[in-house]
This record gives C-alpha cells, sequence and structure tokens, in this order.
C-alpha cells in the first residue's frame, strides 16, 4: 500500500521536476540567442515589413547595432525613433569605427535569407513566382559553399506565409488538393515567431532551416524521394481547380 502511494505521489513530482528543466533550459536558450547578436552589426533589407520591423526591435534588444534598409525613408526614421526611445543603455554599445569599417568583413560573417518555401517546392499557378524564389534558393546554395573558406556563414529559412503580410494573391483552390499546401490559414507564422527563428538561427549557424506544417515538409521529401507520386497529386489537384471553375 505505501508502495502504492509513493508511486502516485513520484509521478506528478518526477513530471513537475521535468518540466521545470524545460523551462529552465527554454530561458536559457533564449538568453544565449540574444547575446548572440550583441554588439554586431546586423543589416536588415526590408526593416519596414511587418518581418523586418519585429526583427529591428528583437535584435535591437539583444544589443546589436542595426543599418535599417527599407523603400519609405519616412517609416524608417519613424522605426529608428521607435527603437532610440526603447533602447536599453546598457545593452547598446558606442561605434568602433566608421561604418565601412563595420561592415567590411573581418574574416567572419552571417548571410541570412527568408524565402519562401516555393523556392524548394513548386506548386501549380504559381510558375513565375516559383520559378523567381527557386533561383535565389540556388544562387545562396552556391554562394555557401563560395564564401564558406572566408568564414562567412550563409543560412537560409524557407517559410510558408507570413500572417501580416501574405507575400502571394490567393487563387480560387479552397476545395482543391492545392489549397492544403498554398492556403495561408491556420498554417500562416506570425512575424514574432518569424524574428525568433532567425535569431536561433544565427545562433546555430544552420545552412537550412524549413518553417511549414507537417503537409508542406511531407510534399518536400515526397517531391525528393517519390517524384511521381508528387507530380500525379498536383495534377490531381489542377483537374480538380479546373473541373470546379467549369461548375461555376
Amino acid at each position: 500500500m505505501k508502495t502504492g502511494m509513493a508511486m502516485v505521489l513520484l509521478v506528478p513530482a518526477v513530471v513537475v521536476v521535468t518540466a521545470g528543466i524545460f523551462y529552465l533550459y527554454g530561458v536559457i536558450i533564449r538568453l544565449l540567442n540574444k547575446t548572440s547578436v550583441r554588439n554586431k552589426v546586423v543589416l536588415i533589407t526590408d526593416s519596414v515589413s511587418a518581418l523586418g520591423n519585429e526583427c529591428a526591435k528583437l535584435f535591437h534588444k539583444g544589443g546589436a547595432r542595426l543599418i535599417l534598409c527599407g523603400k519609405s525613408w519616412e517609416k524608417l526614421e519613424a522605426l529608428a525613433e521607435q527603437l532610440a526611445n526603447e533602447s536599453d543603455p546598457t545593452l547598446q554599445y558606442e561605434s568602433e569605427g566608421s561604418g565601412a569599417d563595420l561592415v567590411s568583413g573581418h574574416g567572419s560573417g552571417h548571410i541570412l535569407l527568408v524565402n519562401s518555401i516555393q523556392g524548394k517546392l513548386a506548386v501549380p499557378f504559381r510558375t513565375t513566382y516559383a520559378a523567381s524564389k527557386h533561383a535565389v534558393q540556388a544562387f545562396f546554395d552556391c554562394l555557401r559553399a563560395e564564401v564558406q573558406d572566408c568564414g562567412i556563414c550563409v543560412s537560409t529559412l524557407s517559410h510558408t506565409f507570413i500572417k501580416a503580410a501574405p507575400s502571394v494573391k490567393q487563387t480560387s483552390t479552397a476545395n482543391s488538393i492545392l489549397s492544403v499546401i498554398t492556403r495561408q490559414k491556420p498554417h500562416g507564422i506570425s512575424p514574432e515567431e518569424m524574428a525568433n527563428e532567425l535569431l536561433k538561427v544565427l545562433s546555430s549557424r544552420k545552412n537550412e532551416i524549413i518553417m511549414a506544417h507537417s503537409i508542406s515538409k511531407a510534399a518536400i521529401y515526397a517531391r525528393s524521394f517519390f517524384p511521381n507520386f508528387f507530380f500525379a497529386v498536383m495534377a490531381a489537384g489542377v483537374r480538380n481547380t479546373a473541373a470546379m471553375e467549369q461548375a461555376q
């Protein structure tokens, strides 16, 4: 009887302790990720977008020295002012040289591409878009090998949709098999999630990351290992879409 009671009490205790360990591990990893950009120069090419804005805020809190780029000078000034007002003096550092000195390269660096998953997976009705994303993916795959000996890491992060700003106009495939892969919701990724993942990538220096739901990941593997099956599924989706349009 006593042994049974001890086991009943032991199981919840083990669960609580395990949960506490995982929580502390997560906290430590987040702190280490933030320190990975401290006093580093980070250039964000589209700072005024939803994702760029979140990255600017997150990296700034981590103590990075930012170079903000964007299409709107007014929005860039507003973002810079916001970051200055929210800055933590204990995490900010004075520049040790000119801007040219900071970005000229000292035998190390990290280039990170944020690309659509359609650079890895071509979907019907996205012909030119998928072609451009495949081209960008190939460019950075080549660049990775070319600059490796220079101490520069090149990472690519492929995602599905960013919830705040869909980059692809939706077509009428609501009930087709293609909609499982191409629909924006509920499989979209928030800018906050994406920014935190980018911070992890800068810390881990992984070459390739895919942020997508399980169906899209399965489609990528199917395209590689079972191409005939994948092509048949895509063709069936096209036929289904055509039949729906004729019915309308």
